[in-house]
């Protein structure tokens, strides 16, 4: 009886062991691939083995490049080799970016949100893919409002952050100082329009050790920040800068932002700051970003007077041909110019037959 039990007891674990053993390194079965051929061409492949696979006539990888290449990791191919059509467009790879809407092969529209710090290169959120090709190519590049590295302050540290050299317009960072010394003045600084504000200084017994700001012929400089000028309120200097076409939407104690009237962009800095010697930084200015018709001088259209469109935007004039329906015609504004489609019935250009 007492072997019986052992016996029980020993088959009881190995059995208990095995099932909770998940295998690795697995082969994988020959991938299903439609519209086009696997080199070699298997029944089973080993595991980190690689397959290439090119695609028929009509149809591309759903990758980069005419041919693709797939691996066998543990059961499971990677990536997994899909043949689409070849005037669909592959996955496009935007670096530094917050939030992009959900893609699958055929999607033609993807918008995306970039990473804090980052903005839209020539404000284009949204691409489409024709004929194979994403237009806009979407770019997120580092903002010209982020600021760099903080400044150092001696006997000092920045607390509830890890070290960065790139901080979005608008972060706050807390200086704390060492022991025996105390702060003077706002323990923390702003990264205002591409520029720190000025920091505090840590004093022990009477004696001060800051930022390192001193005399100059233009102003207070910090050593840390490139030469730049400190930052300060801006009722310090004076009447705020003059943008045509554009007007102040937001009045900060450290900053003023600027916005751009209808069809105008804005190009530099959107936030202004005073420096510490009376001068502003770079005022940024606002650029047409718009197409115009004048129906009155085209006979192509049923006069309604001068209209605009903005950049990369529709707009649809009905035609002064005749026909069975009102004609239209849609035109695209790029770049300042706007080209027109032939003029056709709403139901044929709602459907792309124009």
């Amino acid at each position: 009886m007492g072997w019986r039990r052992y016996c029980g007891f020993v088959l009881l674990v190995w059995s208990q062991g095995f099932q909770h053993v998940r295998p690795s390194h697995q082969p994988c079965s020959a991938p299903e691939l439609n519209g086009g051929f696997l080199v070699p061409e298997l029944k089973s492949y080993d595991h980190e083995a690689q397959l290439h696979y090119g695609c028929d006539n009509g149809r591309k990888p759903a990758v980069e490049g005419w041919w693709a290449t797939s691996s066998c990791l543990n059961g499971a191919w990677s990536p997994e080799p899909q043949c689409v059509d070849e005037n669909a467009c592959i996955k496009p790879e935007i670096h530094n970016v917050k939030k992009a809407s959900d893609w699958v092969p055929g999607k033609t529209k993807i918008r995306i949100t970039c990473a804090d710090g980052y903005d839209l290169k020539d404000h284009a959120a949204t691409t489409e893919c024709t004929n194979g090709t994403w237009s806009p190519v979407l770019l997120c590049e580092k903002s010209i409002n982020s600021c760099g590295e903080p400044p150092q302050i001696p006997h000092a540290v920045i607390i509830h952050r890890g070290y960065k050299d790139f901080f979005p317009d608008n972060t706050r960072l807390q200086y704390e100082c060492e022991k025996g010394f105390s702060v003077e003045g706002e323990d923390s600084i702003y990264c205002m329009a591409g520029n720190w504000t000025e920091g505090p200084t840590c004093t022990d017994g009477g004696k001060s050790t800051s930022t390192g700001t001193d005399t100059h012929p233009e102003g207070p400089t910090t050593p840390d920040d490139g030469g730049r000028r400190a930052v300060t309120g801006v009722t310090n200097c004076g009447e705020p800068p003059t943008v045509h076409n554009g007007d102040v939407v937001e009045n900060g104690a450290m900053f003023l932002k600027y916005q751009c009237v209808n069809y105008y962009e804005l190009v530099g800095p959107e936030k202004v700051v005073c420096y510490s010697n009376g001068l502003w930084s770079r005022v940024p200015i606002c650029q047409d970003n718009f197409c115009s018709v004048d129906t009155d001088r085209d006979p192509k259209f049923i006069s309604v007077g001068v209209q605009f469109v903005g950049n990369g935007k529709k707009l649809r004039l009905r035609c002064a041909e005749k026909g069975y329906f009102d004609q239209y015609s849609d035109g695209v504004c790029t770049n300042g110019r706007i080209s027109f489609s032939v003029c056709c019935n709403q139901w044929k250009l709602n459907n792309g037959w124009c």
